[in-house]
């Protein structure tokens, strides 16, 4: 074989593993193109159902989110309604109580920038922007404390932004929610 033919072998053996690598960039591509449309169409990425707006400088004065409308609520249709506010450096309440396996609807804002609620060992994260009530469909399938902590940098104190859900047993929840009012776990 002469120089000429081994150069020219060389090239072609370069050129088809190029070929190669570059359909399976393509193919990679493609495959990730596809589960991204996949899990937008099937709301595997929870889009918000529905947009709803509130005014961030009065969210304390009025309307949903005043402080006696904070925190748990069983409803008449047994299902539970969490309320709460997302604020420099702290949420409120500091600390959500609801009941195992029950249909829970986290209702939540923001009143001055943009923070998020992560809850540890769940697959539960939604941000809070201010002027937007954001909504979050959740269930627990076992009791106990999990920790929530502000996952969107807010400012200097974001590390110390740290909330808890306190998941306990149906009937003791049903008692409590039989005082009325809301139901919070602060001070416990």
């Amino acid at each position: 074989m002469s120089a000429e033919q081994a150069h020219g072998s060389s090239v072609e053996v370069a050129a088809r593993a190029e070929r190669r690598w570059a359909a399976i960039a393509v193919i990679i591509i493609v495959g990730m193109a596809l589960l991204a449309a996949f899990a937008g169409i099937h709301q595997a990425t929870m889009p918000q159902p529905r947009v709803e707006t509130t005014d961030p400088s009065r969210i304390h004065l009025s309307g949903e989110f005043v402080e006696s409308n904070l925190g748990s609520v069983l409803e008449d249709n047994g299902n539970v309604t969490v309320r709460a506010i997302g604020q420099q450096y702290s949420f409120t309440p500091a600390c959500i109580v609801v009941p195992v396996d029950t249909p829970i609807t986290l209702r939540a804002t923001s009143a001055d920038v943009v923070h998020g609620i992560l809850i540890q060992g769940t697959n539960i994260n939604t941000m809070l922007v201010p002027g937007y009530i954001s909504e979050q469909l959740m269930r627990f399938t076992r009791t106990g404390d999990y920790l929530m902590p502000c996952q969107e940098f807010c400012s200097f104190g974001h590390e110390g932004m740290w909330g808890k859900v306190k998941v306990i047993d149906k009937t003791e929840f049903a008692s409590r929610a039989k005082t009325g009012g809301r139901l919070s776990c602060v001070g416990q």
